[in-house]
């Protein structure tokens, strides 16, 4: 067994490894992409799929991978290798590294992007504008390669010194501040948007579920949807695992961060939906919801200014506290692998991500061979496109049922269940955690990988 070095730390309590496991599921797919995904399939049914994907196959796998992390205190290629050393279980751990350096590279352009619209709507660039015209001071913005690589680079080097603090100094005390801020500030946007007039339509439309509106394409897009705002797959719930303390409870810890990952979820749909009702705006908008139709909303509502600068900060720390996280994974692999200092490891991870960030945050109108790199299914897809495909779905899902058969099959539930235990001695539930892991778990995630094959278009 592995000890902790220095240069990796270990968290100081359970709460702050809750803020920032939780930190690390909270990101933009929550604040933006599951609200927006929910107003496209069906609403109330969407989120009732969502809810129960979480609870019967995702908190398994989360389980699962704080375990791996916590028994070997090792990063995602460090742990297969000593539980199944000199086999090719290591390429799984490595593929779960490059998606968090691939992941982070894209990620990071986009959150970027809540930084320009934070300073636009303080300024009130978007006072007394149409839709037309707010639609295009977005395309203006994201086309525009000085801007979008310049939040890109700001947005990084904020990631960074946040790394450079280490675990307790860094990650741990960085969530605490962040994480209570974000929720206050969507508290206080749900409380704005369901006291607006008409909003009782939207909240009907977001928690009362019509069958009938819900398709398999829906189905598969809440399923993914709960895996992708968790952060499984990747390694990062491995490395953060790596950090706990024998002592903590695995399973409560896993419940608290889920809980708070879909408390945030839904709060955003709150915040969200009945606005969009309230001025009659169609739910099915897409991504283009919180940049270009959300700067409407703002105008109509009393201290819209005000309200638009306190979403955006929202997304901004939502951003961080899940960037913060996926940059740790590489950073974690050369610490521990190649015995590099913190700060070497992480100014590697982050610069690199920065790099290959670049062809990202020109593919969006900038350079038109990167924005319309190449040709999948009829549509045009550009580099930032094609990244969010390979690390976004794909790697994904392929680590998620990696980690579900190798905790199951390989390394065995009986070892898994033996280290739960040690920080949970009245834990109970070894048959029920066999069970999830072994086969509810793999079979899903292996139907969710076949239906994004078939209907790419859901995620």
């Amino acid at each position: 067994m592995n000890t902790q070095s220095s240069e990796r730390g270990v968290w100081s309590s359970k709460l702050g490894f809750i803020l920032a496991g939780a930190g690390s599921a909270i990101g933009l797919g929550n604040i933006w992409r599951f609200p927006t995904t929910a107003g496209q399939y069906g609403g109330g049914a969407f989120v009732a799929v969502y809810l129960v994907s979480i609870a019967l196959i995702c908190l398994a796998v989360m389980i699962a991978e704080l375990t791996l992390g916590r028994h070997t205190l090792r990063n995602p290629v460090g742990a297969y290798n000593e539980l199944a050393p000199r086999s090719s279980w290591k390429y799984l751990g490595l593929l779960g590294v490059i998606t968090g350096w691939g992941i982070s590279s894209f990620y990071s352009v986009v959150a970027g992007w809540t930084l320009g619209y934070i300073f636009k709507t303080v300024t009130g660039v978007f006072t007394d504008l149409g839709p037309a015209e707010i639609e295009s001071v977005f395309v203006a913005f994201t086309s525009n390669p000085v801007a979008s690589i310049g939040c890109h680079a700001v947005f990084m080097t904020l990631t960074m010194l946040i790394l450079y603090g280490g675990v307790k100094a860094g990650i741990e005390k960085w969530s605490k501040i962040l994480m209570p801020v974000l929720l206050v500030i969507l508290v206080l946007l749900v409380i704005r948007s369901v006291t607006l007039e008409g909003a009782a339509e939207g909240l009907a439309f977001y928690i009362k579920p019509n069958w009938g509106n819900l398709t398999g394409e829906g189905v598969v897009a809440a399923v993914g949807q709960a895996f992708f705002s968790l952060s499984l797959g990747m390694g990062t719930m491995i490395t953060y695992g790596s950090y706990l303390s024998k002592k903590e409870n695995l399973v409560s810890s896993a419940v608290w961060v889920a809980s708070l990952d879909t408390l945030i979820a839904l709060l955003a749909g709150f915040a969200i939906m009945p606005a969009i009702f309230a001025f009659g705006l169609d739910p099915a908008k897409g991504a283009g919801l919180i940049f270009v139709v959300l700067p409407n909303v703002f105008n109509k509502i009393f201290l819209g200014n005000l309200f638009g600068t306190g979403f955006f900060v929202l997304l901004a720390v939502a951003a961080v506290t899940s960037l913060i996280s996926i940059v740790e994974v590489p950073a974690a692999y050369f610490i521990d692998e190649k015995k590099m200092s913190r700060k070497k490891a992480v100014t590697i991870s982050g610069l690199g991500a920065f790099l290959v960030g670049i062809p990202a945050a020109l593919s969006l109108g900038s350079v038109d061979s990167l924005t319309n790199l190449v040709q999948i299914r009829g549509k045009s897809q550009g580099f930032l496109d094609l990244m969010n495909i390979i690390f976004g779905q794909y790697s994904l899902i392929i680590g998620s049922l990696g980690v579900a058969v190798f905790v199951g099959w390989k390394w065995g539930v009986a070892k898994a269940n033996a280290e739960i235990a040690e920080g949970h001695p009245k834990y109970s539930a070894q048959a029920v955690f066999a069970f999830f892991i072994r086969f509810v778990a793999p079979i899903a995630v292996a139907a969710l990988l076949i239906c994004l094959i078939l209907f790419p278009d859901a995620f």
